[in-house]
């Protein structure tokens, strides 16, 4: 390939990016100035976040799927492998423990340690890293999450939130742990089928790879959960979580605005987050990503029910000025 070639290419898919960016920054701009419910988006009452137990009491709701375990990630101190195994109290012990033999999930002695208010505080200080396995006994969910990375998964990640918008669901975007790339949430007020979860995903990501058909979508890697239902004898797939010390401190597995920028105050924003059914989604939005799909009306309203109770609704779009990101 001529080099100029590429060189225009690459030059384009930044000018295309900042293009992005400075379209949602002028979408919050042009919202500031309307009232509170002006464009049907109710106004929001901050929960207080003033002590550690309501923030750790607020992480466990928005992030904590399941209760009975969790994974926890090690690390080979020789060789400088990591990976993630069920926090197990049995863990190793002699005569207990038949690791590698036997899987955690198949294991006798297995004895997991709870995923309790004790293990957020100590994730949040930076002395253990753990996640969460984002499929329930019962095949549910309480969130989905659409995993970005490569060179343009920034502009991706926008793409997908503004489709995500269009359709009345509003995202919040987290910078991965390494920085290289970015995870798109969607809270539920209550369980949900993953099998839904993930459809609704799916309409998501089409819709913006409609908007953006000239680059494509190669940044898109998977959604948690990954499973319609939970694989036999196993957790499912897990997400590393959010806010832990050290990778916080470079600015990263924090929230971030329309502009890819941390919010200074991430308790303030989580805060923020609608739990109410007040903020579903308008059947209009929905219906309108439907109509060039030609679907029947009983499709339509089999969607529309399908999806409307279970959806978390917007966050108002404002941060903090006094606490730096994620500081616990």
């Amino acid at each position: 390939m001529n080099p100029r070639v590429k060189e225009i290419e690459t030059r384009l898919a930044k000018l295309e990016e900042e293009k992005l960016r400075l379209l949602q920054e002028l979408e919050i701009l042009s919202t500031a100035r309307q009232p509170p419910g002006a464009i049907g988006i109710p106004a929001v009452i901050n929960e207080a976040l003033s002590t550690q137990e309501e923030r750790v009491a607020l992480f466990l709701r928005l992030f904590r799927c399941r209760e009975d375990v969790f994974p926890k990630m090690w690390e080979n101190q020789k060789t400088g492998a990591k990976g993630y195994a069920p926090a197990c109290k049995a863990e190793w012990v002699r005569d207990i423990c038949a690791k590698p033999k036997i899987r955690c999930s198949e294991c006798g002695n297995r004895d997991f340690t709870p995923f309790d208010e004790s293990v957020i505080h100590r994730h949040l200080q930076g002395i253990i890293t753990v996640g969460t396995y984002t499929i329930r006994n019962d095949d549910t969910c309480i969130f989905l999450v659409a995993d970005f990375d490569k060179e343009h998964w920034s502009a991706d990640i926008l793409q997908y939130m503004a489709a995500a918008r269009d359709m009345g669901v509003e995202v919040y975007i987290e910078r991965s742990r390494s920085g290289m790339g970015g995870h798109a949430w969607i809270f539920f007020q209550e369980p949900l089928p993953a099998k839904t979860a993930r459809r609704l995903g799916k309409l998501i990501l089409t819709r913006a790879m409609t908007r953006r058909h000239r680059i494509g979508f190669d940044s898109y890697d998977r959604f948690f959960p990954s499973q319609d239902t939970l694989p036999g004898g196993g957790f499912g797939n897990l997400i590393a979580l959010p806010l832990q010390r050290i990778p916080r401190r470079s600015g990263n597995t924090v929230f971030v605005d329309d502009s890819l920028v941390p919010y200074p105050n991430q308790w303030e924003f989580l805060g923020r987050v609608r739990r109410d059914p007040g903020g579903r989604p308008s059947h209009l939005h929905i219906l309108s990503f439907f109509l060039p799909c030609k679907r029947s009306g009983e499709a339509v309203s089999s969607f529309l029910n399908q999806f409307l109770p279970a959806f978390h609704g917007h966050a108002h779009r404002g941060s903090g000025k006094t606490e730096m990101a994620g500081e616990f």
